[in-house]
Formats: structure tokens, sequence, C-alpha cells
């Protein structure tokens, strides 16, 4: 285990580590000040259940002028890939390490009887893994985070404890984002609002918005830090996570901007996509996609159309709001004369949520809660309603995808990223096909940090991902293909490159393997398993020794009950009238 004490001894050591893990002591202040002339600062921003094409860069309409900032200066990952829920992915990023091994092999809201006391099932991020910001502290970083934790409440779980010198956290996964409590009844901990900061309780005031504050306190935490030190640093929205809400003057921006409802916005964002460079395949299917959504659309009644477009247009003013703020810690960095020696990396922890109420009744106090909101017209996106993401809606943010957040598909997630970093050309784009695990191995890189086997004196997991700079500055040499296998909610999948084999259980799939190339097929619609049999027999093989490693059971393993209950609201196409 990670021992209480490692981190202040770390930082009276001020180890530096180089490409070899050969180490330097700063034992002075310009020593300190060397250090951080030779390392890049380093920044990761983290959105919350964003599709792939809401932003500006990946081709949407929504105003993102802080994300085109960075995509100008940055290259758009298109190939990056997350988990299909925030806590795996925001574990494999923050450790290297796949999900199971970083201890969220579910979450922790509902971890399936047969798999609690298990081993990779703790729910938390575990102490088998050291997290970049222990490795950033034992390098001679400071480290900060502010937003959204999501890996552990208990003594030793959270952020200050986790390697973070400075830190503002909400513990839970999401929360009313006018600071009004959480998505249930705080005395059971995961459902409530519970907001520390440095690792001491505090309580939201008047005026409080989430995206606000959370910018507004890293801002401070950067500024009052030793700034001969260079910072690794963790900004964690909770933008544009359910509740759906917004203050009413950006909300105001996007009236009547969705009332041609879910298949007009999947036509326009599939069109930007191409017009970005983000996209570029035949996309079979989506019009077909398309057409079933009008059809749905087309059936709502006036009011409900209007809702529809209301819910919509609370969901773009909270993208909207978090690039402003986005934009205000560049502005403020830049000011202080660090933007240039920064490597920034922006991505969406999974893919667009689409939400039934039913899929978060296990959460004791939810229902209440919902059930006495004001979800009137007039009322949607205040801090008094409870507004959740209609499954359609998702369908078109994701398009030409399959599915969305919770599903192991195209949908659930392929997420957008762009990274600025020495090295990286400005403005491009770049297909490598990447997932989370490759983050922390490509920051420590860009560092000059080494893969250290321990961390604070104690032996630590190793990092399972790879550094992707080679593809990204590089001499455009394709990145090998290499088996990356993942398990969650019983569902599986495989890839290799654009080559993915994945399991989806009923009622949203079969509960049977397929095979698809998702760079010529990104809505998963044809099955090549029998016209590529040795490569399908090859990827099966890899699954069968990811079982293995983790201990998984696959015939004790279901669908949870709240996302069965909730896919009924959001059947695929070719499973509706």
């Amino acid at each position: 285990m990670i021992r209480p004490g490692f981190l202040a001894r770390i930082v009276l050591g001020l180890f530096a580590c180089g490409w070899l893990s050969a180490c330097t002591t700063v034992t002075s202040q310009d020593g300190a000040a060397t250090l951080a002339k030779q390392r890049p600062n380093v920044l990761i921003i983290v959105a919350d259940d964003l599709g792939y094409s809401d932003i500006g860069p990946f081709g949407g309409e929504i105003a993102t002028p802080g994300l085109d900032r960075l995509a100008a200066n940055g290259l758009r990952l298109t190939g990056m890939h997350s988990a299909p829920s925030c806590s795996p992915t925001r574990a494999m990023m923050l450790s290297g390490a796949d999900n199971h091994v970083a201890g969220l092999g579910a979450m922790a809201e509902h971890i399936p009887a047969h798999y609690r006391g298990q081993q990779g099932f703790e729910g938390v991020l575990s102490p088998r893994v050291a997290s970049l910001a222990e490795r950033f502290a034992q390098a001679g970083y400071r480290t900060a985070m502010s937003g959204k934790w999501h890996l552990g409440m208990a003594d030793g779980e959270r952020p200050a404890q986790r390697g973070f010198q400075t830190s503002f956290a909400l513990l839970q996964g999401a929360a009313n984002h006018f600071g009004e409590g959480g998505f249930g009844s705080s005395s059971t901990g995961l459902a409530g609002a519970t907001y520390v900061e440095n690792d001491r309780e505090w309580q939201p005031e008047p005026g409080f918005y989430s995206s606000d504050v959370f910018a507004a306190k890293l801002i401070s935490q950067l500024e009052s830090g030793d700034r001969a030190a260079p910072f690794f640093a963790y900004l964690s929205f909770t933008a544009p996570h359910s509740p759906l809400q917004a203050r009413k003057a950006d909300i105001a921006r996007y009236a009547g901007r969705y009332e041609a409802g879910w298949a007009a916005l999947a036509r326009e964002r599939l069109a930007g996509q191409r017009k970005a460079r983000v996209f570029a395949g035949d996309a079979p299917g989506a019009k077909d996609a398309i057409a079933q959504l009008q059809k749905q659309w087309d059936a709502l009644s006036p009011e409900q159309r209007k809702a529809e477009a209301r819910r919509m247009a609370i969901y773009a003013a909270m993208v909207d709001r978090m690039d402003h703020n986005i934009n205000h810690v560049f502005d403020a960095l830049e000011e202080a004369g660090q933007l240039d020696n920064m490597v920034i990396l922006f991505l969406s922890d999974n893919g667009p949520a689409g939400e039934d109420p039913r899929q978060y009744a296990v959460m004791p106090g939810f229902s209440q809660r919902y059930q006495s909101a004001d979800n009137s017209l007039a009322a949607m996106g205040s801090a008094a309603s409870f507004v959740l993401q209609d499954p359609r809606w998702a369908r078109a943010v994701a398009s030409p995808s399959r599915l969305f957040k919770a599903f192991v598909t195209e949908g659930g997630t392929h997420v957008p990223a762009i990274l600025q970093a020495p090295g990286v050309a400005g403005g491009d784009v770049n297909g490598v096909v990447a997932d989370v695990r490759d983050i922390a191995p490509t920051l420590l890189a860009l560092a000059g940090i080494g893969q250290t086997a321990t961390v604070g004196g104690v032996s630590v997991a190793p990092i399972e991902g790879d550094n992707l700079m080679p593809w990204l500055a590089g001499d455009g040499a394709a990145r090998p293909e290499k088996h990356v296998a993942f398990g969650f909610n019983g569902q599986g999948m495989v890839r290799a490159g654009d080559w993915k084999a994945i399991r989806i259980l009923p009622p949203m799939g079969d509960g049977e393997w397929h095979l698809y190339n998702v760079s010529r097929d990104p809505g998963e619609r044809s099955d090549l398993k029998a016209v590529e049999p040795e490569r399908f027999k090859a990827m099966m093989a890899s699954w069968r020794a990811y079982v293995a490693r983790h201990n998984l059971n696959e015939q004790a393993d279901v669908l949870p009950p709240q996302l069965r209950r909730a896919a009924h609201a959001a059947r695929e196409p070719q499973k509706e009238e």
C-alpha cells in the first residue's frame, strides 16, 4: 500500500527523475527554477459526459473559443477512447493501468454481488497503483486539482492523500450544479454532495456554479503555489453531466437553436465532423438511424418538442460555460507567463449520456429528489429542476457511432481529445488509435519522468499503456496493432487498431461476440467475424486471457438492472417499430 506519509517525504526531497530514471536532488531555489525551465507544466482538463462532436474543433455548433484556441495550438486526437463510464476512465487515466487493477472493475454505486469484496472491484482508486499526481510529486512537481474526484471518499482515498498537494474536490460523481445538494440523500455518502478543500469539508456559497468555481479554485491554487517549480494540474468538470442546469444568460444564447430536433442535429453534426476533418468515413447505416430519429421527433407533440429543444439548449449552455472557464484558465496562465511552456490535454471521460430516471433509482434518495423537482418548461435548467439527457439527443451527439455512455460501443467510448505539447503540430489532426491507459505514460515522457516501479518507497503496479509521442510527433509511422481488452458491466471488448471485437448484453445486444472495423463502420453494423476468422480467433484468445487475469465471472455477468430498464428508452433504430 501507499503509506500516508510518503508524499511529505517526496516534497521535502524534491526528486527529479529523468528519462532513464536517473534522479537529481534539487536543494536550492535556483535549482528549482532551473527545473521549472527544463520541465513543462502539465494540465489535464476532463469534461463529464461530453459527446465526440459537441465542441467546435470536432464539428459541433456550440461556441467553444477556449477549445478552439487549444486546437489551434495543439493536435486533435481522433482515435482516443475511454471507458464507457466516468470512474473507470479516471482511474485508468491517472494510473495507466486497467480499470480492474486500478480498483474500478465496476462503478462504486453498483458493484455486482458476485464481485463484492474481490480485488479490482473496490470502487476506489486502488493503493496498488500510483496516481499521476504521486508520480509527478516524486519528480519535484507541485500538484493541484479542482473538480470531480469520484475515486474514493474515505481516509486514504481522497485527492489530498493520492498525491495532490492542493485540491478542491466534489468527492461524488455528480451534484446540483448550483451547489444545492447531490443526486440523493447525503447521509449515504455516495449519493450526496461532499466538497473538500485541501481535505477539509467545504460548503457552497450563494452564487455557486460548478464550472465557475472549479476553474477559479484551480487558478487560485496555481497562483498561490511556488512558481519556481513546475506544476501538474488536473481540472475535472462535472459539465455537461446531469442534472442539466445552467445560468439563464447561457441558456438564452441557445434558445430556439434545437427546435428542428434530434435528426436535424445528427445530420448537422455529421457534416460538421467531416468539415473539421475529424471523421472521414462513409458512416454506413447512419442515414437509416437519422431517419428513425426524425420519425420519433415527428411523433412528439408541440409541447414535447419545446421541452426537448429546451433540454438540449441547457446542455449546450453547460458546454459553453465550461469552455468559457477553460479559456479563463488559459488567460490566467498566459498572464503569468506560463502558457507557452505547457503540456495540455483535454478530453471527455466517456461518450454522451442517454438517461432515464430508473437508471439512478439505485442511489438512495434519488427518486424522492427527482420527483420533487420542478421540471416545468419555465424552470428547466434552474437549481430547482432535475433534468436528465434524453437518449435520442445522445444518439444524435454520438452519430454516426453506436449508442452512448455505459456501453463499450464506439458511441460510449470514442471521445474528443486535444493535446498541446512540444513537438506536436498546432492545428493538425492525428488518428492514432489510443485509449486512456496511454495518457499517463505519454505525459510522463513529455515531462521527462521515468516509469518507476516504486513511488514513495512502495512498489506499485506497472503502467500498461504506451507513450504515444512516437506516433504523434514522429515520422508518421503507423502504431503497431496491439490487442487491448476491456470489460465493464458484463460487456467485453478487444481492440486491435481499427478492429474491434465486442459483446453487448441484452436488451441492447444479443450477448454474442461480433467483429467490426470501426474506422469503416463506426455504427458497428457489419459483423466481419466470418470474413476474418483468424483475426477474430486471436482476439478471443486475448479476451480469455484478460478474463483469467482479472478473475472475471462471465457466467454471472448481466447488464445491471438499472441499465436494462433504461435501455428500453434508448432502443437502437433497428429495434424500433
